[in-house]
């Protein structure tokens, strides 16, 4: 789902959204027709004849013309953990109320999230999420019930509805977090990796550490296009404030506009880099521009969990 192919409204119902993300995904990279469904998504394989008729599923028969089955785990295919930072900088840009065409960087963390929820749930597999900013703020195991999933949705539901002032060092909570998931799992961080220092290394040790056991990894860097990668701002004299630190600058955007263009960029190479070094998957998402890297991630990091 494109956000700017949608109408603005206010998230008043996650789950709900969250199905319709996952739908328009779905229909989206099987047009031709369904190319490849069963084996990327395993609750669905083609029917062969003599098999029960009891689980097809006839609405997928009606766009397809081919006759798929429902496949039905008995177990949990996957452990999935989702990490979310909800640090003052994740709040940026400022919104009145988080709306479809409105998201700022938490609110499109908590969407993508509920959205990987949703994809989680239809494969039978089993989701934990954490949430930290200046302290270790929520957490819950991977499980796959439905009152767990509730659970976790009614947390990412607050996310779209607070605010924060709150700083953070992310490198801390990971190293804590490293420590609670023990069995191989697929973990999901979503940040837009603003920290009060600059201690990169002690970043990239802590996302290490997420590594053992065998575990995936999935950085999700969250930004803003316009403001925070290009540095689109009209030329009139501002006041920039660090929502973290409290500092303050007084510039015209437009003098410094190339210089910031090129810093930026260089910092996401290096993050590229680096991320390339430790085997963990960097995915840089522009907040306005959907949903779709996300779930695509998913979907190729879940076949490296056998």
């Amino acid at each position: 789902m494109n956000l700017s192919e949608v109408k603005t409204s206010e998230i008043k119902n996650l789950d709900l959204l969250a199905k319709q993300v996952v739908e328009g995904f779905v229909t989206g990279i099987h047009k031709s027709p369904f190319h490849g469904f069963s084996v990327e998504f395993s609750e669905h394989k083609l029917y062969n004849k003599g098999e029960s008729s009891r689980h097809i599923d006839w609405k997928l028969f009606a766009k397809t013309e081919k006759l798929y089955t429902k496949k039905y785990e008995e177990e949990t295919n996957l452990r999935c953990h989702i990490i979310i930072d909800n640090s003052a900088s994740m709040h940026y840009p400022v919104v009145k109320k988080q709306s479809l065409g409105t998201l700022n960087k938490i609110g499109f963390s908590a969407v993508a999230a509920a959205s990987l929820m949703e994809i989680l749930k239809r494969q039978r597999d089993a989701v934990g999420l954490s949430i930290y900013s200046d302290s270790y703020e929520y957490y819950a195991p991977e499980k796959g019930s439905a009152r767990h999933r509730k659970m976790i949705l009614h947390q990412l539901e607050q996310l779209l509805v607070s605010s924060s002032k709150k700083t953070t060092e992310t490198y801390k909570y990971l190293h804590e977090i490293a420590e609670k998931i023990h069995r191989r799992s697929l973990i999901f961080l979503f940040t837009d990796m603003f920290q009060p220092t600059k201690d990169n290394k002690a970043l990239f040790e802590a996302l290490r550490h997420l590594k053992y056991n065998k575990h995936e990894v999935v950085l999700f860097h969250t930004y803003d296009e316009k403001t925070e990668l290009s540095f689109d701002f009209d030329n009139a004299p501002k006041k920039f404030v660090d929502v973290e630190t409290g500092e303050e600058i007084n510039i015209y955007a437009e003098n410094i506009q190339e210089k910031y263009k090129e810093f930026v960029s260089a910092y996401f190479k290096e993050l590229k880099n680096k991320c390339l070094q430790y085997k963990i998957d960097y995915v840089p998402v522009a907040i306005n521009q959907g949903f779709n890297a996300v779930l695509t991630a998913y979907l190729i990091r879940r076949k490296k969990i056998k």
